[in-house]
């Protein structure tokens, strides 16, 4: 990976700008900007909806491919675990998802799109997969750019909160604002290290509703972007239709956030390193010190985890507890159903048949409650 502040060249093929960053950083906004500017996302696209009602601007077989995979791994958007890192590179190395991204993006670039000849594909999930986007983007002809959008994270927490949290609880919504964080700070590593070896851009979420032509400026020339406008011009243009202040709803600040001071401080640090990012993508000093904070970060969970033994076993017992529990009374439930049967029905079936028939029905009713 890179060790200077100098950018890896353009490589020849098509221009594929993928953007990433920390789910409800903005990613939506800057998909459907790229999209007014001229770049084609490819069909069908995820329509919109409540949590998010002007679009989000991304391919659906692209989020339902980063979806499933991570469904498989039992593994979260922005997770917080520093050894999902693993879990991913072991799916990886199946080569299950390199054959199927492979297959769709060389579908993708063999048909006829709308305007200019760049792709733009959104999705929050892209960096747990970079390496196979890399691999796959080089195989099929395609120059991977990324894009990063970034929020700060207290108002990552407190829009995922309006987003996701509204109606639960108030014991776990505080639970949940000290996970975000830390699996915004996660993300927002892991999604700085997988660009490190490609053109990148990273783009301030509060920046490009504020004036998004000036925000762009920097992205255009560091992506090497061929847009349809002027960005020097103050001309109307349909990007002014769809960015606006009001996007912004979520404007908390660390006094409206609970978390603990290491993480705060640690987070802070990680959103004033990528602010630098966005003048200088390959600072080299700026990467080396979000390469020591990442080893903080993972050498803290460790001991979280370890501090938090006794509690997780006793979950894990009584979850277990639970589930036995659930799974005799269904066994006597059903034997009862069964004798309600046979007494409604005088040829009675023989020890064998009986039994048969019980295995089935547990069978039937432990499916339909998983």
């Amino acid at each position: 990976m890179p060790t200077s502040s100098s950018r890896p060249d353009v490589q020849p093929g098509t221009p594929l700008v993928l953007v990433s960053g920390s789910g409800r950083s903005g990613t939506s906004s800057l998909a459907g900007t790229l999209k007014r500017l001229g770049l084609h996302v490819p069909q069908p696209e995820v329509e919109a909806s409540e949590t998010n009602p002007r679009g989000f601007y991304e391919p659906q077989w692209v989020i339902d491919f980063h979806k499933r995979h991570l469904k498989e791994l039992a593994l979260f958007n922005i997770d917080s675990r520093p050894a999902a890192v693993d879990l991913v590179a072991a799916h990886v190395a199946s080569g299950v998802p390199t054959a199927e991204l492979r297959e769709w993006l060389a579908g993708q670039l063999a048909l006829p799109r709308s305007g200019g000849d760049q792709i733009v594909v959104k999705d929050p999930h892209a960096f747990w997969f970079a390496e196979v986007w890399e691999r796959v983007s080089a195989e099929v002809g395609a120059d991977l750019r990324w894009l990063t959008a970034l929020r700060h994270p207290a108002e990552v927490v407190g829009s995922r909160d309006i987003a996701y949290l509204s109606s639960q609880s108030e014991d776990l919504r505080l639970t949940k604002e000290t996970s975000n964080v830390a699996g915004w700070v996660h993300a927002a590593l892991l999604t700085e290290l997988a660009g490190r070896d490609t053109r990148r851009a990273f783009v301030r979420y509060a920046d490009l509703l504020a004036d998004w032509r000036s925000a762009l400026t920097p992205v255009q020339e560091q992506l090497d972007l061929d847009l349809d406008a002027d960005l020097s011009s103050t001309a109307h243009h349909p990007v002014d239709d769809f960015i606006e202040p009001t996007m912004r709803k979520s404007q908390l600040t660390w006094d409206d956030v609970r978390t603990p001071d290491w993480l705060r401080e640690m987070a802070e640090e990680v959103w004033q390193l990528l602010g630098v990012l966005t003048d200088k993508p390959h600072d080299a000093a700026t990467q080396q010190r979000l390469d020591e904070i990442h080893a903080d970060y993972t050498a803290r969970y460790a001991d979280a985890v370890a501090l938090t033994f006794d509690h997780t076993r006793a979950e894990a017992t009584l979850a277990g507890r639970e589930a036995r529990e659930a799974q005799r009374a269904t066994v006597h439930q059903l034997r009862r159903d069964l004798e309600r049967a046979r007494r409604a029905q005088p040829p009675a079936v023989g020890g064998r048949e009986a039994a048969a028939i019980l295995r089935k029905a547990v069978v039937r009713r432990v499916t339909r409650r998983g």
